[in-house]
């Protein structure tokens, strides 16, 4: 069915992979439908110490750990993707939680060769887009796939993605990072919006004043 002429675009949240260190885009993955439900919640890092510490009960010592979740549906009903199903798409989503062949196979070279040390691979950086607003580094912490339908191949071609997301912030990626820039930008656009909240009165909360 066709939209109606001059019909707002519809704008797609989604996943971007950033080479972390030059910023480059390696890939975006868009989500075919938006969820209905986007589920954040935040554990605030304030400052320890014994119950009557009146001198640190208001200090932060950091960003809060958010915490996002989304739910997605995505189905194969795109001319683009029918004779493998969801494969691909899915396939791009589970290798951002994968460290790649090639350096498996690298780990396990320098291992016989009797490497003391091998260092852990660094993956692409992580950017979850909802919006011109919500533009924020992430690592995935969860990541679930629930296949609903198959075609006669038995590529799957209905699929619900369940993902956790852990926000990164300057104290995970430092100040001189792409996405400790990315960071603060993200925390700049809520101080941008919250700027524009319309402060209440003492008295919509029926006192007097403070």
């Amino acid at each position: 069915m066709s939209s109606f002429p001059g019909s707002p675009k519809l704008v797609k949240g989604g996943l971007a992979l950033l080479d972390p260190g030059n910023g480059a885009v390696q890939q975006i993955i868009a989500l075919q439908y938006n969820p209905d439900t986007l589920t954040r919640s935040f554990k605030i890092k304030g400052v320890g110490g014994e119950s009557g510490d009146h001198i640190e009960a208001l200090r932060l010592v950091g960003p809060p750990s958010e915490t996002i979740k989304v739910e997605a549906e995505i189905d194969a009903t795109d001319a683009q993707v029918t004779q493998l199903g969801l494969h691909p798409v899915l396939a791009a989503l589970e290798l951002m939680v994968y460290p790649s062949s090639a350096h498996l196979i690298a780990n396990n070279t320098q291992a016989s060769a009797g490497t003391l040390e091998i260092v852990p691979l660094e993956t692409s950086l992580t950017v979850f887009i909802f919006g011109a607003r919500r533009i924020v580094p992430v690592r995935i912490t969860e990541f679930s796939v629930t296949e609903e339908a198959f075609d006669v191949a038995l590529n799957p071609i209905r699929a619900k993605i369940s993902l956790g997301m852990l926000a990164l912030t300057v104290d995970d990626l430092g100040f001189d990072q792409n996405g400790g820039g990315l960071f603060l930008a993200y925390l700049q656009a809520k101080e941008q919006l919250a700027a524009k909240n319309k402060s209440a009165t003492a008295g919509k909360l029926g006192i007097g004043g403070f």
